[in-house]
């Protein structure tokens, strides 16, 4: 069960990282001459996943028009998730 428990973990943690690094890369797209539509269902689904990770760390690790945000909460999610398995593991 408790391994179980674990991959759930790894699991949900997985597609946190993956949802942030896809909106990062579609962030970039406009640069490119690629237009995003925000109200494709698709993308809103993908802003209201990550946005309240990424929100609240705007406020913190912006430095001038950089947004670090991403990068903190990458390293953050793998963070947490290795500590949460861990203690579930006793590793």
């Amino acid at each position: 069960m408790v391994e179980f428990l674990a991959i759930v973990i790894r699991l949900v943690f997985q597609l946190l990282w993956w949802a942030i690094l896809i909106k990062v890369i579609l962030s970039w797209l406009p640069m490119a001459g690629i237009r995003i539509d925000p109200y494709n269902p698709v993308v809103q689904m993908l802003n209201s996943i990550t946005d309240p990770i990424l929100e609240p760390l705007r406020r913190y690790t912006t430095v001038g028009m950089i947004d670090l945000s991403p990068i903190v909460a990458l390293i953050g999610l793998r963070l947490i998730e290795n500590i949460l398995v861990g203690l579930l593991l006793g590793v």
